[in-house]
């Protein structure tokens, strides 16, 4: 009996990728003919012909499904959806943009085959991508597995194939703050990553801007993301920085040309610097208690216009 392997593909106004998507695909399964795939499309608020080329696919192959969000909620919700509601006897999750090579799926089949509960696909190289963002991608990884207890995995991707045990355990973290990246690294299970060279997007622009991948950045970190409380505490380092800048100034002054009111300046410059530090540790706490305060609302994570 033919297995099947459920296909997540969180789409952003991907009009022209997902029929090529779709062909990658099947030509690729036409090498594992004891598997068929079960595509499960999700629409995040894509503004072009995105949702009509999926259902042109659907009118044409019954195995083609499609999840249509209300609104843009981000690609987190996106693979949380479709991980939800697609049934297979394995996952996996792709971008439509054949970044996330479909030739890599057999390889993952024989490691599953092998004994692994979960298979990723590791970038080896950002060929392609800006120099600053590759600097800040890889001072990303350094730090956060510098402060974190979970191992992130540098160049991994979301990519990756899943035994429904591991499924089953990512959707039961249900936060509304996703950073899967730390959730599939959280859950564990026998976990191999196979290296692959960096592929460029097919068709269109990635929606993903250095600031969005700064913001998501922050939540991988903190697994929270609030711009004014952010601003607070980059204005508290400022402040802090700016003292000490002037407790030196203010000291090589007095030293150069004497000070006519003893112990002034240094005073306020002290009151600043610790005034810079505790208004810095107010907008880190504030982060974690703004993450805390979003999900005692229990807002769903996404709302689906349409389920078919």
């Amino acid at each position: 009996m033919t297995k099947t392997i459920a296909i997540v593909v969180p789409c952003h106004n991907e009009e022209e990728n997902v029929p090529l998507f779709y062909q990658a695909v099947e030509e690729t399964f036409k090498e594992i003919p004891d598997y068929r795939p079960v595509f499960w499309y999700v629409n995040d608020g894509s503004v072009d012909g995105t949702l009509a080329a999926i259902q042109q696919l659907q009118a044409q192959d019954a195995d083609v499904h499609y999840i249509d969000f209300s609104r843009g909620f981000g690609k987190e919700a996106g693979m949380y959806a479709g991980l939800q509601n697609a049934k297979g006897d394995l996952y996996t999750i792709m971008d439509a943009d054949l970044q996330d090579p479909p030739s890599m799926i057999p390889d993952m089949l024989k490691e599953i085959n092998n004994g692994f509960e979960m298979v990723g696909a590791q970038r080896t190289n950002r060929e392609g991508e800006p120099p600053v963002r590759s600097f800040f991608s890889n001072l990303f990884y350094k730090l956060i597995n510098r402060i974190s207890q979970t191992k992130i995995v540098p160049g991994a991707r979301d990519f990756r194939l899943m035994t429904p045990k591991v499924v089953e355990a990512v959707l039961a973290m249900s936060e509304r703050n996703r950073f899967s990246k730390g959730i599939f690294g959280w859950v564990g299970f026998r976990t191999k990553y196979l290296p692959y060279q960096n592929v460029e997007r097919q068709h269109g622009e990635t929606s993903w801007s250095f600031s969005s991948l700064f913001r998501y950045s922050l939540d991988g970190i903190v697994d929270f993301s609030d711009a004014p409380l952010t601003f607070v505490s980059w204005l508290g380092l400022a402040s802090f920085v700016g003292a000490a800048i002037a407790l030196i100034v203010i000291v090589v002054r007095a030293l150069t040309y004497g000070d006519p009111t003893p112990g002034w300046p240094s005073m306020v410059s002290i009151f600043l610097m610790i005034g810079g530090l505790q208004l810095f540790a107010i907008g880190i706490l504030g982060r974690y208690i703004g993450r805390i305060y979003l999900e005692i609302k229990h807002r769903p994570i996404y709302v689906a216009r349409e389920i078919k």
